[in-house]
Parts: structure tokens; sequence; C-alpha cells
């Protein structure tokens, strides 16, 4: 692979060799920042976990330089932050035994283009490289900016695969903004309760941000928690931790279906059901 940035890192925990290391991946995670891939993507990593034919990689596609700071952290220049981390995301890819860790080391400015195709072009060579059989990526109704810069370029790349290529899943997860609203027959289900201790461990490695002020491995966990409880209301939970995902797999098996349209058609579903009860509790 020829990346576009020329710091773009590549990073394999077990030392096989990097060809050989993209080659045997299964569940392939692409996030925007160091962190974003073990809380939105844990699923991938846990089904990867211990196992010897299944490998989670992962591909940060952001450099980390414009990342808030503060505690012992406050005073550093967003090179230092960027260095910092980089080995943090790392220190996550050698804990959670993935099988590659990739950091294309973009400024967010370049995520957020709409007219560049680097990033896309970037992703479609190394989805070629690992060919995955599940993709996790940005939910497309993130608040963030940089997070729909890459999930957009994650569906455009995956697009342009010749068709026996595509993953058989993509789903877009959730960090800025859950996926609570979406319609139940709509969510994509994600069971995370194992290794609890597993998650912890990786949540925590990003001290840069949660001694800096942003407490991302309580709000994580929370999060999961909640989604598993308040899933169902006239049941008993059936897990502990669970991610919601957004079925993204259509987007990329038909490359005309529109990408707004789609998004937005779970929002009009969603707004439909809320108007139902109201009307129906209205008498209307």
């Amino acid at each position: 692979m020829i990346l576009h940035q020329p710091t773009a890192d590549v990073f394999v925990p077990d030392g096989l060799a990097p060809g050989a290391a993209l080659q045997r991946i299964t569940h392939l995670g692409i996030g925007a920042h160091q962190d974003d891939l073990e809380f939105m993507a844990f699923h991938g990593i846990l089904e990867c976990f211990g196992q010897s034919d299944r490998w989670f990689g992962g591909v940060t596609c952001t450099n980390g330089a414009g990342s808030p700071r503060g505690g012992v952290y406050a005073a550093c220049t967003d090179e230092q932050m960027r260095a910092i981390r980089r080995e943090e995301q790392r220190a996550a890819a050698a804990i959670g035994r993935y099988g590659a860790m990739l950091q294309l080391d973009y400024p967010s400015s370049a995520i957020k283009s709409a007219t560049t195709t680097a990033l896309k072009d970037d992703l479609q060579q190394i989805l070629m490289a690992t060919r995955p059989q599940v993709v996790y990526t940005h939910n497309l109704a993130d608040k963030h900016d940089t997070h729909i810069g890459v999930a957009v370029a994650t569906v455009q790349a995956l697009r342009e695969l010749p068709c026996d290529r595509r993953p058989a899943q993509v789903w877009g997860c959730e960090i800025w903004r859950d996926l609570d609203w979406l319609p139940d027959a709509d969510k994509v289900l994600m069971d995370v309760s194992a290794h609890g201790n597993l998650a912890a461990a990786l949540n925590g490695v990003f001290d840069s941000q949660i001694a800096g002020g942003k407490r991302y491995d309580l709000a994580t966990q929370g999060r999961r928690q909640a989604n598993a409880t308040f899933l169902e209301s006239h049941a008993c939970d059936q897990t502990t931790m669970q991610i919601f995902g957004m079925d993204l797999t259509p987007l990329v098996a038909d490359a005309k279906l529109d990408i707004v349209g789609y998004v937005c058609g779970f929002i009009e579903k969603f707004r439909r059901e809320v108007q139902q009860k109201l009307n129906q509790r209205l008498g209307l």
C-alpha cells in the first residue's frame, strides 16, 4: 500500500509482517480518532479476542493533534499531543491483541473536506488488502463532523470495491449521538457483555483524554449498560452491555442508493412511531 500521509503508522502487535497481518483481518474498525475504535467497535474486538481464525484490525484516520487537553496535558503542544495519542492507540492495539493497527495521520480538516478523495483512496487500499467480513465505522447520524467524514469516506470506498470483495456486514456505531432513537427492528444489536475487564482496560488507555477532562471511560460503559437495560420494557435483561448499530450494508450493496435518503428514512420512521403513540393516547 502507498498511503497519502508519509507519517502514517502501521503497527502489528505480534510482530507479523504487515502484509500477512493485513491479510488475516476478518473484522475491521474504521474510526476518526484515537479511542473511537475501543468505544464503538468493541464488539469486533471481542469477536476476535483470543481467536486464531478471527482477527480485528483497526484504522484511525486523524492525527490527534487537535485533541482537547487539560490537567498534566494542558501545556502539551499539538505535536506532543499527536505523539501521545499515537502511542495510546498502539497500547490499546497491544492490549486488545489486534491483528494490525493503522493510523493514517490526517488533520481533521482534511477529513471534513467534501472535495478531497485522499482518505477514501487510502481506505480502499486497506479494504483491498484486508478483505474483512465485517466493517465497523461511525453511524451516519453522528453529530461530529469528523466522524461523518470518516463514515462517508468508508461507504464510498466500499462501494468502489468489486462486489465479491465487499464485506457481508457494515455497521455504523455510536459515539457522538447514541442510536436509542432507531426503531427497534432497525437496530443492530451488539452484545458486549463479556470481558468487562478488557473493556475497562481498553477504555482506560487514553489517559490524555480522561485525565484531561473527558470521562469517556465511564460514559462509554454507562451507555452500554443503559442500552441493555432500556432496550425492552416488558422483559428481563438478556445482556448486561449492548452497543447499538445502524446497518449500512444496503448502502454498500447498492451504490445507487441515496445516502442522505437512506439515513433520513430511519429518522422518518422514528417520527412516525412517536406520532402514532401520541395519536393513540390522544384519541386522534
